[in-house]
């Protein structure tokens, strides 16, 4: 084990680990599934490994950047995208509010697109690491406006 493993498995325990216990006390239940919801939405087994995966290349991206710019407009904007993405589900799921966690996930998208620019040069890696994270959360906003304006 390198002296780096330490601080991967930390990222890994909170971004992954936070995200499955957000997960699991913000489980879709009879309310969601009340919901007329577009047609693109995906069947509901495929959210947690999709996100599982995500969040293992956001702790790798996270992990990457504090290594080498911990002091940077990049680790703030990770810190920024991963208190809005634990905050999207709480809204929507638990609160019940579509609406709010629409105004969350934008601020969400923003955070990823403006981590992705803020990376691309120092650490083209971590940039690239976010770009699949980009385009699910893309997609879960059009999720998210659908369920609004349907409901």
């Amino acid at each position: 084990m390198n002296n780096k493993s330490p601080t991967y498995l930390v990222f890994i325990i909170l971004v992954l680990g936070g995200g499955l216990l957000i997960g699991a006390n913000n489980v879709p239940g009879e309310w969601y599934r009340s919901l007329s919801k577009p047609s693109f939405t995906p069947p509901n087994w495929l959210f947690a490994p999709a996100w599982s995966i995500l969040y293992v290349m956001i702790a790798f991206a996270g992990a990457r950047t504090w290594l080498t710019r911990r002091r940077s407009r990049a680790m703030r904007l990770w810190f920024a995208q991963l208190v809005l993405n634990f905050a999207w589900s709480p809204a929507f799921f638990g609160w019940q509010e579509p609406a709010m966690a629409l105004i969350i996930i934008l601020g969400l998208l923003f955070a990823v697109a403006l981590f992705i620019a803020a990376s691309w040069h120092d650490d083209r890696p971590s940039a690239v690491l976010f770009i699949p994270y980009l385009l699910w959360v893309a997609f879960a906003t059009a999720l998210n406006a659908a369920v609004v304006m349907l409901n």
